[in-house]
This record gives structure tokens, C-alpha cells and sequence, in this order.
């Protein structure tokens, strides 16, 4: 569950809405888990965590993230639909 809020926290500090992406139907579950795997397999994760804590909004994930450019992806295509 850990790196689930990790992930789901990553999108809210970047512009991501993951929750909003999957009931669209544009981040299936086998996205959204296979995100959270990435997450679990990350060298930086508790340091993410306390970057996290400490960041209330970013223009990106942290370089270290292997799910930024996927996050980029999902802002990108969030902000494409408020146009």
C-alpha cells in the first residue's frame, strides 16, 4: 500500500490525476499497477517519500522517478482536455 499512496501522492504534486485517468478509461489497471511496481522497485522511494511530504506541487517528478515521464504523459493529455 505503501508505494500505491506514493504513486497516487506523485500525481497529485505534479498535476496528474491517476484516479480521474483510470475511471476515464485512459489508465487501465494493468497501467496503473504496473506504476506502482516501478515504484516498489525504486532506489530513491524513501527518499521520495520525504520529498513528498515537503512539496506541495512540482512541475515534474523528481528525475529519479521511473514513472515521470508517464506522469508527464497523463498531465499532458489532462491538460489537452480543459482546452
Amino acid at each position: 500500500m505503501a508505494h500505491h499512496r506514493l504513486v497516487l501522492r506523485m500525481g497529485q504534486v505534479v498535476g496528474s490525476d491517476i484516479v480521474a485517468e483510470h475511471r476515464k478509461g485512459r489508465l487501465s489497471q494493468e497501467d496503473w499497477a504496473e506504476m506502482v511496481r516501478r515504484c516498489q522497485g525504486c532506489e530513491w522511494a524513501c527518499a521520495c517519500k520525504d520529498w513528498l511530504q515537503n512539496t506541495d506541487s512540482a512541475p515534474d517528478a523528481p528525475e529519479s522517478c521511473p514513472n515521470r515521464e508517464r506522469f508527464a504523459a497523463l498531465r499532458s493529455q489532462q491538460r489537452r482536455d480543459c482546452q
